[in-house]
């Protein structure tokens, strides 16, 4: 019985809220620095870093997700976690797609940002059991592994950062923006920002 070659896979998670040029730079920026096979957008069901915080539909997310990567060679949509009840905890997700693919790599995509909260997260320390935390830059937030492996020994060895153009997109300031009539241009792609238009996302959030 043949058994095929270990996948290199990165899994991005997200509420993508909307999607923006940001997130896609990341992650191509990923699939070519890690030499990935893919990267898998995981869309975050239930975030429980934003408490009070009213996030769009799933359909209407994931409907701008899919805009986003369809057509684009080594990008894949996961509905992993929407498929799970409760809050959206990140090794959750990874303990379920650790068991899906069990003899692949795994390359956990999060910012600089998430990476200085790392400590606060559930279970921080059986991220990097499960996978390889793989830490984009963001233009605002300072890059700083040591302090975040001091505070969390998992780290250590299961850390690698990726070079990539910084880009100060959010999508914070996309719902701001449509909320106050400006122009969304360049920051999400024209598919995105047409359905933001016809659905009428954002205007009154």
């Amino acid at each position: 019985m043949s058994h095929r070659a270990a996948l290199r896979i990165g899994v991005f998670g997200g509420t993508f809220d909307p999607v923006h040029v940001g997130h896609l730079v990341v992650a191509a920026g990923a699939l070519d620095a890690l030499g990935l096979d893919k990267v898998l957008f995981v869309l975050a069901g239930t975030p429980p870093h934003k408490p009070g915080h009213i996030v769009t539909s799933n359909e209407d997310r994931w409907a701008m997700l899919e805009l986003a990567v369809v057509g684009r060679t080594g990008f894949e949509l996961s509905d992993a976690d929407l498929r799970r009840e409760g809050p959206s905890y990140s090794v959750d997700l990874l303990s379920e797609l650790r068991s899906e693919h069990p003899q692949d790599e795994l390359y956990f995509i999060i910012g600089a940002d998430s990476l200085r909260d790392f400590h606060t997260w559930r279970h921080p320390a059986s991220i990097p059991e499960l996978s390889t935390v793989a830490v984009a830059g963001r233009p605002e937030i300072e890059l700083d592994v040591d302090t975040a492996t001091r505070r969390t020994p998992a780290l250590m060895g299961r850390v690698v950062v990726i070079q990539i153009p910084e880009i100060g997109v959010s999508s914070t300031d996309i719902r701001q923006r449509v909320r106050n009539g400006k122009q969304i241009w360049y920051q999400t792609l024209g598919s995105v920002e047409r359905y933001i238009t016809e659905r009428g996302l954002y205007s009154a959030d």
